[in-house]
């Protein structure tokens, strides 16, 4: 299938069947974290919950609707990114991603979006991707304002997380702004800029 890599120890690669028990690992290790922000992780008790969600998401890569990829360390997987679905006609998607809970403020869920930005501007050509974070999941926002991205609005009541409706913030970027925001980058590392 497909491998990305982000650096020298850390990489991106298409979830498949095979991975189910390391991703039900690393969500178990982190399910106190990750509960806070998203509303599946009750459901995902055990490692054949993992079946049917992963040959979902194999059927989603092979239909040309996006994919989920994991994110992995030192060879460990620390966390997954993935487009949730893309509208071909308007060439737009939304991105979704969470880490483990050891692995945050490192960086790597950055340099993953970067990547799948690549993947979503350079090879899909899509327009536009967009993304939704809890109002006050601070860390989570932090990725869009780092790489361009425009806030949008507040989704009132946007989602159902298990026994009470939250807000979401929603950020947008559009191919044109994400060529501005690399064709930038590289004039500071070309000019040796902070």
């Amino acid at each position: 299938m497909f491998k990305v890599a982000l650096g020298e120890d850390l990489y991106l690669h298409l979830i498949e069947v095979q991975h189910a028990q390391e991703l039900y690992s690393v969500v178990h290790a982190s399910r106190g974290h990750l509960r806070r922000w998203l509303p599946w992780v009750d459901a995902m008790k055990t490692v054949a919950d993992y079946q049917p969600v992963i040959h979902a998401w194999l059927q989603q890569y092979a239909d040309g609707r996006g994919f989920q990829a994991g994110i992995k360390k030192d060879g460990v997987l620390v966390g997954v990114i993935g487009l949730h679905d893309i509208d071909w006609m308007n060439k737009r998607t939304s991105l979704g991603y969470w880490l483990s809970e050891a692995y945050t403020g490192q960086g790597i869920m950055t340099k993953a979006t970067q990547a799948v930005l690549a993947i979503v501007f350079n090879d899909y050509q899509l327009n536009r991707v967009q993304i939704q974070c809890g109002m006050t999941n601070y860390e989570s926002q932090a990725i869009p304002k780092r790489l361009g991205f425009r806030f949008e609005g507040v989704v009132r009541d946007g989602e159902w997380l298990y026994d009470h409706y939250h807000d979401l913030v929603q950020y947008s970027l559009l191919r044109e702004e994400w060529i501005r925001y690399i064709t930038r980058d590289e004039m500071r590392e070309v000019k040796g800029w902070n």
